[in-house]
This record gives C-alpha cells, structure tokens and sequence, in this order.
C-alpha cells in the first residue's frame, strides 16, 4: 500500500477560537482571491502559472469547494506563499487547524486487516509523515521504498508487530520501538494473536537536513 495522503482531519470537539471547516474555507477562498490581486493576475494568468484549472479557481474564491492538498500546494508556489499562510487565511487565530475526525485520511492494507490513519500536517509531508496504524492478528502493511535516506520511527503501543526492512526482520512487542532503513521496501506484519496498534513517524531526508 502506498502511503499518500489526500485528505485533512483531526477529530475531537471544537476548542473556543478554532475556525470551522466553513470559515477555513471561506478564508482560503479570501485569500487566495486577495495575493492574485496583489500580484494582478487574472484567473487566467494564475490558472497558467498553477496548473490549475480557471473554472476550479474561481470557484474555489467564491467558496462554492474544498480544494484538494494537490490543488492548494499548486496554487501557493504560483502565488510565492506557504501552504501555512494560504491554509490559515485571514485568521488570527492561534489554532493553525483543526481537522475533524470524519476527514482524517484512513489508508486501508491490500488484505483489509490494518488501518492507517494519516495523523500529520499534510502540507509538510515532504519533510515528515506521521501515522497511527492498526493491524488485526495476520494483518500485513506493505510499503514502497521512500525517497533516498527515509528513516521510519515505530512505536508499539499494543501487541507484536514484524518489521521487514530488505533483508533484515525485526519483532518488537508493547513498549518497544524500532527505527530502521524505509528507502528499501518494507513491511510490517501483526505476528501476535490480538489485534496490534502503533505509532509511525517518517523521517524524511529533506526533514533531516533542515537547520
């Protein structure tokens, strides 16, 4: 199963001060329409330069959609912003984001036994992937290589996990962790007779050499 995410979430009861999904969005919308401006681009000039389609960007300034991940990304290099700045809007709010739990990413294994839930800001998984994972007794998490130099972190909160990392396997039990080699093929297989839960966080190269 590749490991890519589409989608933002964060479950849990709004704190006092967080924007909704609404208001994010109607922000986003805001100003997005507010740095074309500032730049005087037409839709059309910033529709070339993004990749992004005229109609999908004017829609999305008139709040009438929620962009994708791809779509914001693409739009803040043509704009010379950070997806931070874009995503948080004309907010001030101290709460960056706030995903609700019905649009937290959930990946699902080829053998339908282990979840995986993408935990992380998606607009830094370039630099760093965090993910909770569930596995049922069997269940099996097959990975691709990642880029060059990836160093995956994982934490057994319960149950009895395998890690194969090329050649080399590993087992590690309730309260142990291991970190290993992920620019190889991997997998991580629940070799214990009762469903198994973890934490994951991916080490980027580009993660690691920032200052």
């Amino acid at each position: 199963m590749s490991r890519q995410a589409g989608a933002a979430g964060n479950g849990g009861k709004g704190a006092r001060g967080a924007a909704t999904a609404e208001e994010t969005a109607a922000d986003l919308g805001k100003t997005i329409q507010r740095l074309r401006k500032a730049y005087n681009l037409s839709l059309g000039e910033l529709s070339e330069q993004s990749g992004v389609a005229k109609s999908i960007i004017s829609q999305i300034e008139r709040n009438e959609t929620n962009p994708t991940l791809s779509t914001v990304v693409k739009l803040s290099r043509a704009l010379d912003t950070t997806v931070d700045e874009v995503l948080r809007g004309e907010s001030q709010s101290l709460f960056i984001e706030h995903q609700q739990k019905s649009a937290v990413p959930i990946l699902e294994s080829q053998d339908g036994l282990c979840r995986l839930a993408i935990a992380g800001p998606l607009n830094l998984i370039d630099f760093f992937q965090w993910y909770d994972f569930h596995a049922k007794p069997t269940g099996v998490l097959e990975s691709s290589p990642h880029p060059a130099g990836t160093i995956e972190h994982l934490y057994v909160v319960s149950g009895e996990l395998e890690v194969t990392t090329g050649g080399e396997a590993r087992v590690a039990k309730t309260g142990e962790a291991l970190r290993y080699r992920a620019d190889v093929p991997h997998k991580i297989v629940n070799v214990g007779g009762t469903p198994a839960h973890d934490v994951m966080m991916l080490e980027l190269k580009q993660f690691g050499a920032q200052v």
